[in-house]
């Protein structure tokens, strides 16, 4: 493996070396996202090559397989970058747990800020106001209530015209 490693570009080496530890545990969510992005190129990268170089040797060996040893370099080098990948992927998704985690806990702050005790009282200018606009406000059926049951009546009226259509065309 270190025979590998010193053998390696420097970018390559130096994207490796961005997968440590001690520098994941000091990036963003941003930063790893990014991160995670380059190591999954550049495994990619080795990974293609690997199989072009393989399969450009089929012929002179017979297979992939047989050809691997010639073609070692590239295979280890896709692997290096598979681990390295791995690295990333736990701390990013750790990262991404604890900023759900974290908005979650926002969102529940600012629910429970926002919660009344009960309903409102009525303003005395206001008045009780007439009979159907009370019953319009609690009405369960609010227009997107009634938008949204319209569409769906639509949208079963028109799988069932579908269906029946699609049994007229049949042939017997």
């Amino acid at each position: 493996m270190k025979a590998l490693l010193n053998s390696m570009s420097e970018n390559e080496l130096a994207l490796v070396r961005e997968t440590e530890r001690a520098r994941l545990q000091d990036m963003d969510e941003d930063g790893l996202l990014e991160l995670h992005t380059r190591i999954r190129r550049a495994r990619d990268k080795h990974v293609k090559l690997y199989r072009r170089e393989a399969a450009g040797r089929v012929e002179e060996y017979g297979g992939r397989g047989v050809s691997r040893p010639k073609n070692r370099r590239n295979a280890q080098k896709a692997e290096v970058f598979e681990d390295a990948l791995s690295r990333v992927s736990r701390h990013l998704a750790a990262a991404a747990r604890r900023a759900a985690a974290a908005l979650k806990s926002e969102r529940l702050e600012a629910a429970r800020a926002e919660r009344h005790s009960g309903p409102a009282a009525p303003h005395p200018e206001e008045g009780t106001g007439t009979l159907r606009s009370q019953r319009a406000v609690r009405s369960p059926k609010s227009p997107s209530l009634r938008n949204s049951l319209t569409k769906q009546q639509a949208s079963s009226q028109a799988a069932g015209a579908r269906r029946q259509a699609k049994r007229d065309n049949r042939r017997p």
